[in-house]
């Protein structure tokens, strides 16, 4: 018998994700839960139907009562970003919401991995830490897992070469403060830039702040050019579930609650962890220079003071 997963929104990236997870080994049922039921029920079908070409992945609408017994439940409910908009200009839309659905799924499903994909994707697991109790490694925002296949993508087109070859990971915010981890980037067991050079294609530092504001600003313009980003963040859902459904101990690099950063308090960025049947490890810390140790504490100190706004502000409701 598969695992149930639990999905909380239906829109597009839920869909999206609902689809890619129907074709999972290792998962035998997903059920959607929506607020408009007549959404949900149609993408239900919609994704069922292309299931039954190949898996037996059985898809439904459901209710947070449907959820029980689920060993993931994923949160992508919420306003998206609109032209301009950051992901941190999300916080009061989605706040209040996103606190309900997580009493609701927690009283039927308590022992549930909970993966949010609402923004801001690093603001929300600090609410079932902090208000619910959750140990941090349940509650895992997917933070920089995205960024970091966007800047290996980036990488790739560059060079000419697999991205599966590449080896480099973003940190901090998934947003605009985010911190490409130039540093520790490898390809063949080399520094990238060394095989960049020896490619003859040198990536200098014009070129790495260049690929790097291509990967802060990915969502935007895809966003711009058809109105919402939803393959990207389904794909990364799937492929974080898959982890944990299959308990692979692989490395991603997704955002926890920590109570410390860098000197910074109580703060929730991206840093790689092992993913696997009881979610996310703890965070290791990877070796940064000068610059990438300032910008990340810079991130973490952002979404630190963001983290404490959103929870007063619920602390007030």
């Amino acid at each position: 018998m598969g695992a149930r997963i639990g999905i909380i929104g239906a829109g597009q990236v839920g869909a999206a994700a609902g689809y890619l997870l129907s074709a999972t080994p290792g998962i035998s049922q997903i059920v959607l839960v929506d607020q408009n039921e007549a959404r949900a029920a149609g993408e239900a079908a919609d994704i069922g139907h292309a299931a039954a070409f190949g898996t037996a992945a059985r898809v439904s609408e459901g209710d947070y009562v449907d959820l029980a017994g689920a060993s993931v439940v994923v949160i992508t409910a919420g306003a998206s970003l609109k032209p301009g908009q950051t992901r941190l200009e999300l916080l009061h839309q989605n706040l209040k919401m996103t606190d309900t659905i997580i009493g609701q799924v927690l009283k039927v499903a308590p022992d549930a991995v909970l993966l949010f994909a609402t923004n801001p994707v690093d603001v929300m697991p600090s609410i079932a830490v902090h208000r619910y109790g959750l140990p941090p490694g349940r509650a895992i925002g997917t933070g920089c897992s995205l960024d970091s296949i966007r800047f290996r993508d980036r990488l790739a087109d560059y060079l000419g070469v697999a991205a599966p070859a590449i080896h480099a990971y973003v940190l901090g915010e998934h947003g605009d403060s985010s911190v490409p981890h130039w540093s520790s980037a490898q390809i063949a067991g080399m520094p990238v830039t060394d095989f960049a050079a020896q490619l003859g294609r040198p990536i200098d530092a014009a070129m790495q702040a260049q690929i790097a504001e291509e990967v802060r600003t990915s969502a935007y313009r895809i966003k711009a050019g058809k109105g919402v980003s939803n393959f990207g963040i389904g794909g990364c859902i799937a492929r974080l579930v898959k982890a944990i459904v299959a308990d692979e101990q692989s490395v991603f690099a997704v955002s926890t609650c920590m109570p410390e950063l860098l000197g910074v308090r109580d703060t929730c960025v991206s840093l790689p962890h092992l993913i696997g049947a009881r979610g996310a490890s703890a965070p290791f810390m990877p070796r940064l220079n000068a610059e990438e140790t300032e910008a990340l504490r810079a991130s973490a100190a952002l979404l630190s003071s963001t983290i404490a706004d959103g929870l007063q502000s619920l602390q007030k409701a």
